[in-house]
């Protein structure tokens, strides 16, 4: 089995982490801050979600809602192949921690990796300021 480069990309939100889980573990809120994965509304199809990202349709299925911030989730991509991003929120002084950790996928250039994690932190930050402006 490969390893695989990781990039873990986090940023800081000043909301309490159960506020911050209930809103990002909800898949029907990916469009309003994951543009890197879903562009336009999420639907539920059996136990997963669908969505249209800007690579084509895609299946998500997150963790089981839980107590611990896991927000994991796995991307069924148009070919097949299954994608799995880990994501966390932590508490952090008055507010919290959101990581995502970003692992670099077989055969994906230094380039391609470079600006996976650019849009995933970019989607952080568009859910910082949705979060902290609904405070």
């Amino acid at each position: 089995m490969a390893i695989h480069g990781v990039k873990h990309i986090s940023t800081y939100i000043h909301r309490k982490p159960d506020a911050v889980y209930a809103f990002a573990s909800n898949p029907e809120n990916l469009p309003r801050w994951a543009a890197g994965l879903a562009r336009s509304e999420v639907r539920r199809q059996g136990d997963a979600w669908v969505a249209e990202a800007p690579f084509g349709k895609v299946g998500i299925k997150f963790a089981e809602t839980n107590q611990l911030g896991v927000m994991d989730h796995d991307v069924v991509l148009g070919s097949g192949v299954v994608v799995h991003n880990p994501m966390r929120v932590v508490p952090n002084g008055d507010g919290s921690e959101f990581v995502f950790t970003l692992i670099r996928q077989s055969g994906m250039s230094d380039q391609q990796f470079t600006d996976d994690a650019q849009a995933v932190a970019k989607d952080l930050h568009t859910l910082k300021k949705l979060l902290e402006h609904h405070e």
